[in-house]
């Protein structure tokens, strides 16, 4: 059994095309197996949990407001020995998907993909998200839009730190590392550019200056976190 858990917090916007595209990449993945989708509704005041529900999805309820307790607590109602975690905002192509089986099914215990925009982003929106991209593959780091790995390497690794409010999914990436192989698949998946258009560039850079002004401690609170956790981006 292959689990796929998304994290939600009022997503009801995006969420329905995020499971249309997990479901139509394991109906075009040869040998795929059975698999689930878990829906982790994270404190939601809109319809995420009615549109989780009516494309067929398994919702557990969370009030936890942070996306590495909301991921831990997917992983924990999740039945698979496998485990793929999807934000609700990136759309899964069947390549990657294809990717990701056939590391697993080689022995690779964890590893990620790396995320491109969708087409129709303003160029300095594509602009300033290349080198993140770039960045991924370069490092062998995932961002937090895709990750597989493994149960029992989830376990050995204690899982999400929870901790952290952001990056949760370089922490965890960097403890899976010492302990099986980990690799990063070259087919990425989409992800959304909400915060591009939300924000617009002078909000980006503000709230990027603010969190490099912080430091690593910024991290620990969703206090200086509006890039996650303001408003906007519901």
């Amino acid at each position: 059994m292959i689990s796929v858990v998304v994290p939600a917090h009022n997503e009801e916007a995006l969420l329905g095309a995020t499971i249309e595209a997990i479901r139509a990449a394991f109906a075009a993945t040869r040998g795929a197996g059975p698999y689930e989708i878990v829906v982790v509704d994270d404190d939601s005041t809109d319809r995420t949990a009615a549109v989780a529900e009516a494309a067929g999805a398994r919702v557990v309820r969370a009030k936890v407001r942070q996306i590495a307790a909301a991921r831990n607590a997917g992983a924990r109602a999740a039945q698979g020995e496998w485990l793929i975690f999807v934000d609700a905002d990136t759309l899964l192509p069947a390549a990657t998907l294809g990717d990701t089986l056939a590391a697993l099914g080689e022995g690779i215990s964890a590893g990620g993909a790396p995320g491109r925009l969708p087409a129709g982003e303003p160029l300095w929106a594509r602009a300033s998200w290349a080198p993140l991209q770039w960045g991924m593959i370069l490092l062998n780091m995932p961002g937090g839009a895709y990750m597989f790995m493994t149960r029992a390497a989830f376990e050995a690794a204690g899982g999400f730190d929870e901790r952290y409010f952001a990056s949760e999914e370089i922490h965890l990436a960097r403890a899976l590392k010492k302990i099986g192989r980990f690799r990063m698949v070259r087919h990425p998946v989409v992800t959304s550019g909400r915060k591009f258009r939300l924000l617009g560039f002078r909000g980006m850079m503000r709230e990027l200056t603010r969190l490099a002004v912080r430091g690593p401690r910024a991290l620990e609170s969703r206090t200086h976190l509006g890039l996650w956790y303001d408003k906007h981006r519901d």
